[in-house]
């Protein structure tokens, strides 16, 4: 399975545009091209920060699709009023319990075998015990040696209250794999349409 993310340095004021375009245009869009297995759209309301991320099939499918969506996501740029990123994964993990409200995304540079073991062994269970926990995904770029991770929350409370776990997962994590915390940001879940299976 892998994901192409669509990062937008964007305009607050322009975010609900943003999202009703992903949810009236882009997300049809995707349903008709084979091999695409959904989008989810994360937005930080105060800074205009938001990453729409479609799912597909295999890497040819993604790749097939690019010349098809080039000219939506440009519209997504000027909808926003944003700077545009795009990024390639494969996706290495995925387990979902229900979604939720809101997400955390901690970007890690390392050894990213070692890191998915850790994540896989050691970091799923503890985030199951943790009240609130809705779901987690670890997506990598081996090019680039980063693992990108995404914990989902019922709300953000319960986000804000997992936090100081979450920040000793991300250190064992790091440690594990001899690398270092790139960022990490926090997400309302503004829009999530994914039929990724398990992969935990």
């Amino acid at each position: 399975m892998f994901a192409r993310s669509s990062t937008f340095h964007g305009r607050p004021d322009n975010i609900d545009a943003g999202i009703r375009f992903v949810q009236d245009e882009v997300s049809p869009l995707l349903d008709a091209i084979e091999g695409c297995r959904g989008l989810s759209l994360l937005v930080d309301r105060d800074t205009g920060y938001c990453i729409a991320t479609s799912s597909w099939d295999s890497e040819e499918a993604m790749a097939a699709s690019d010349d098809a969506l080039r000219s939506i996501r440009d519209r997504g740029k000027d909808i926003l009023g944003a700077s545009l990123q795009v990024d390639s994964w494969e996706i290495t993990v995925m387990h979902r319990n229900h979604h939720g409200e809101c997400c955390r995304v901690s970007w890690i540079e390392g050894d990213l075998d070692a890191m998915a073991e850790t994540f896989r062994v050691a970091i799923m269970p503890r985030l199951e015990e943790i009240d609130g926990f809705c779901s987690a995904s670890m997506l990598i770029d081996r090019l680039a040696g980063l693992g990108c991770v995404t914990t989902a929350w019922e709300s953000s409370a319960a986000m804000d209250a997992s936090r100081t776990a979450a920040d000793d997962l991300r250190t064992r994590a790091a440690s594990d794999s001899n690398g270092m915390v790139v960022e990490v940001h926090e997400f309302d879940l503004a829009y999530a349409h994914l039929h990724v299976p398990e992969m935990a």
